[in-house]
């Protein structure tokens, strides 16, 4: 488990930290079952809204997938001024590692829209040689 760098915009953080979900997985099946936490925190001094989310998720094949909609989770969460908002997700690949990386769009108070890039971060399934 690692935290990578955190994505900065505008005054707003982005933390990822993926793991694998040996679990979950069934290599046979060629299935690896990877979840990550994000963590948004909100450095700004007024409150934000996301609300949407783009999602480039890669395979060790080079194979893209693309996810795109409203908020996370099923919901557009609000963050007040100083506070963070933090949830889990997951991704399944065919491959035993792999990048996602993406966007995040966020409403001010005022109406005003601002896109946060979000790293690339990295998919790795410990079993997983090279790469």
């Amino acid at each position: 488990m690692s935290l990578h760098p955190p994505a900065l915009g505008s005054g707003i953080r982005i933390e990822t930290t993926p793991r694998y979900e040996s679990e979950n997985s069934a290599p046979h099946l060629q299935r690896f079952v990877f979840s990550y936490s994000v963590r948004i925190i909100n450095e700004l001094d007024s409150p934000i809204t996301l609300r949407s989310r783009h999602w480039l998720i890669v395979n060790a094949d080079g194979i893209e997938r693309e996810v795109r909609g409203a908020g996370v989770i099923g919901i557009q969460p609000s963050i007040p001024p100083g506070l963070d908002f933090s949830y889990e997700s997951f991704s399944v690949l065919d491959t035993p590692f792999g990048t996602m990386e993406g966007a995040y769009l966020f409403e001010r108070e005022d109406g005003d829209l601002i896109h946060v890039a979000i790293p690339r971060f990295y998919l790795h399934a410990p079993q997983a040689q090279g790469g």
